[in-house]
């Protein structure tokens, strides 16, 4: 689907707050609502918007650690790691990567202890590489239209 410059508008509005009403949108757009709304229904539709979330703070969830681990795995360990991954609650976010290592994921842990025991299941796979998050500089920066 082509992003024209008024789906680009909806779609920041969107990013600043998807709870916002199509009507709140449209004003701010220039169109009515239910323009508003056929234009989100077909960028739903195609993709282009994949879902809407509720941001949770995991400090004040109880997390006292957010890490970013590395993952260089073992030979043939790869493929049983990209199933498993799935099921570690730890894990917010994945990637598969290019590089020395194979896996970058970003997780939260409860204390030392909880990342220890984590770590003990994570190198059976392979090296792991951990950094404690101090803060977060950039957060959800929104997606703006290519140049």
């Amino acid at each position: 689907m082509a992003i024209d410059i008024l789906n680009w508008k909806i779609l920041k509005a969107l990013q600043k707050n998807a709870r916002q009403a199509n009507t709140e949108i449209g004003r701010q757009v220039g169109v009515s609502s239910p323009a508003v709304s056929e234009r989100i229904k077909k960028m739903e539709d195609s993709g282009v918007i994949e879902g809407y979330v509720t941001l949770v703070s995991p400090y004040e969830a109880g997390y006292q650690f957010k890490a970013i681990i590395t993952l260089r795995a073992f030979m043939g360990k790869l493929k049983p790691f990209l199933e498993i991954v799935k099921t570690y609650d730890e894990v917010l976010n994945c990637y598969r990567i290019t590089g020395n290592e194979n896996i970058v994921m970003e997780v939260v842990l409860k204390n030392q202890k909880h990342l220890e025991s984590f770590i003990d299941q994570l190198i059976v796979f392979g090296e792991t590489k951990t950094q404690i998050v101090l803060s977060q500089v950039v957060k959800n920066k929104e997606l703006k239209p290519l140049k």
